[in-house]
């Protein structure tokens, strides 16, 4: 696999609530990656000779499981996703190999050609999620524009997006297909500046007039 160009992939958002996903790796990197599978509701178990405090803190408060040592390819036998993030080549590409053998999704991190998918940058306010990704190229610009989108999309945009979703249910109880609706003529109304403003109600009397309408 060395050599592998830039990654061009199907974006996705996993599901990974209650899956068992199989981390290698537990010092400062590996401890990034669990915090992101632990935020939504991972099953996350740990393998590493060598365990940093945060993944130690985190497997004496019940948070995920620990085995303190080497990987052994039978560790993925019941996973569903496995991240590795030793900074050990022969590591990554064993993880990987293993992963490949099981059809389980594997990460590498910083290495790509051991990966069978790869992360993006995430931006959240609320339900909305803005993702940035480089094929695996450069996780440094990706995360540059995270910061400069994440300066722009404030918590204005989870509001904004919480008004739509209740105007799309009201379209859809009175029968009307929110596929026909013009949500575009709606969000260039200026309810974005509006909700910004804190004139909430204005904003939803803008849409339903361009819904409406």
């Amino acid at each position: 696999m060395t050599g592998r160009g830039p990654i061009s992939g199907y974006p996705v958002n996993l599901v990974v609530a209650g899956r068992r996903c199989v981390v290698v790796g537990a010092g400062r990197i590996a401890a990034r990656k669990i915090d992101a599978l632990l935020a939504p509701g991972a099953a996350v178990h740990v393998l590493a000779p060598v365990v940093g405090e945060e993944v130690r803190a985190w497997a004496d408060a019940g948070r995920l499981s620990l085995a303190e040592r080497e990987f052994a390819p039978t560790d993925l036998d019941d996973a569903w996703l496995a991240t590795t993030a030793t900074g050990v080549p022969a590591v990554d590409h064993a993880v990987f190999e293993a992963g490949e053998a099981r059809r389980i999704w594997v990460n590498s991190a910083d290495d790509p050609a051991n990966c069978s998918f790869t992360l993006t940058s995430v931006v959240r306010q609320g339900d909305l999620v803005v993702t940035i990704g480089t094929g695996g190229r450069s996780p440094a610009l990706a995360s540059w524009l995270r910061k400069r989108l994440g300066e722009e999309l404030g918590p204005e945009y989870a509001t904004l997006l919480d008004v739509l979703s209740e105007a799309r249910e009201e379209l859809r109880a009175s029968g009307r297909s929110s596929e026909d609706a013009d949500w575009q003529l709606a969000l260039d109304s200026g309810m974005l500046d509006l909700i910004r403003a804190g004139s909430v109600d204005e904003a939803k009397e803008i849409l339903r007039a361009c819904l409406w309408s």
